[in-house]
Order: structure tokens, then sequence, then C-alpha cells
């Protein structure tokens, strides 16, 4: 039998009857973590991919710095959306969360430009939209993955949580 075992504001931890602490977070503050963060990710997206693709269009960037740039932009999106929002009941306070949300998503960005690099200048495909596909889509898909495990791990803990968002 399963009960609830709460602490902080809109925090449940849940544990088994006879177990001596929490286990893990229950369905539904998972499931408004995972809609949150989504929702804040998609508009750091749109950021992103509309930056990106306004540096490398009509600015006429290299692919790299545009990417660079367009990330910058996001991430800052993306920050000010899961401190105010999705993880909001965490109260993140001093330096700290802001440098390690920075380390998490430089790590993203790295496998971003990784992707980009590859398929621009190990494969050849220079085009506006390979670019797009590889850095904006490809990169982005396998990043969001390594975000969502930092951010909710190393930089928005909830006191109590144990373990990682897969287990």
């Amino acid at each position: 039998m399963w009960r609830s075992w709460g602490r902080g504001v809109g925090t449940r931890v849940w544990r088994s009857r006879g177990s001596t602490g929490p286990t893990t977070t229950g369905p539904t503050a998972t499931r408004r973590e995972l809609l949150g963060f989504a929702t804040v990710g998609l508009l750091a997206y749109a950021v992103d991919l509309a930056l990106f693709t306004c540096l490398r269009g009509p600015a006429a960037l290299d692919p790299l710095t545009a990417k660079a740039l367009s990330f910058v932009a996001g991430c800052a999106v993306a920050y000010a959306g899961n401190a105010l929002g999705t993880y909001r009941h965490t109260q993140p306070r001093g330096l700290r969360p802001c440098a390690v949300f920075l380390a998490v998503n430089v790590a993203g960005a790295a496998v971003q430009l990784l992707c980009l690099t590859v398929s621009h200048y190990g494969l050849g495909l220079t085009s506006q939209r390979a670019d797009t596909v590889s850095g904006a889509g490809i990169g982005m898909a396998l990043a969001t993955v390594l975000r969502f495990w930092g951010t909710r791990t190393l930089v928005f803990r909830t006191e109590g949580r144990v373990g990682s968002w897969t287990g």
C-alpha cells in the first residue's frame, strides 16, 4: 500500500508502508514536472530556433556562431521558466543553481554543436535546412534528455527525492 509522505510546498514523496524513507516522487508530481519542463523547453526551443534561423539566414553568420548565440538566448529563457515556474517550489538560492544550470546546458549545447559539426563539416551537408535539422532537431532532442536529467537532479533538487527521474 502506498501513502503520501509530503515535504515542502507542492512536493509529494511516496513510500511503501513499512519503509523508512522516501523512494520516488508521486505520479502526479512527476507528470506535472514533465509537463512544466516540456512547456518551458518548447518556449526556449522556439527562441533558440528562431534566433538560429535569423542569424544563419539574413545575418549570414557561420553555423557554429549562430548556434552559440541562439543557445545563450534559449538558455536564459529556460532558466527563468524553470526557476519561476516548474521548480519554483525548490526555491533555489545563490549562484550555485545558476552555475550548475549553465554547466548542464553547456553540456547539452556541446551535444548540439557536435551534431551540427558532424553534419556540416564531416558529412558535407551545408545547406541551411541541413544545419537546422542537425543542430536544432537531432542535436536538440539528444540534448533535451541530458538537460532534463541534469536540471532535475543537479539544479532544482527537491528535498527528500531519492534517485533519478528514471527510477
